[in-house]
């Protein structure tokens, strides 16, 4: 009977410390979504100009490519 009186008295501070367990796991919880939503867009923009550069060389003459390469790594 001594635990149970105990339990009735101490209800109210379990449920406080339920809801800020909540409370933290539900900020944790959209914290790490934004961070996958912020590094997912970050991806996809250097994948776009990955492509672009991809585009660009895929045009041209090997030969044009290493001109290009050589004229860039020398300024």
């Amino acid at each position: 009977m001594g635990a149970l009186a105990m339990l009735g008295q101490l209800w109210p501070y379990l449920l406080a410390m339920g809801a800020a367990l909540a409370g933290l796991w539900t900020a944790y919880a959209k914290g790490k979504a934004s961070q996958k939503a912020r590094q997912d867009a970050a991806d996809a923009a250097a994948r776009r100009r990955a492509q672009k550069i991809d585009d660009a060389v895929a045009g041209r003459t090997p030969a044009d490519n290493r001109g290009r390469l050589a004229k860039w790594s020398r300024s």
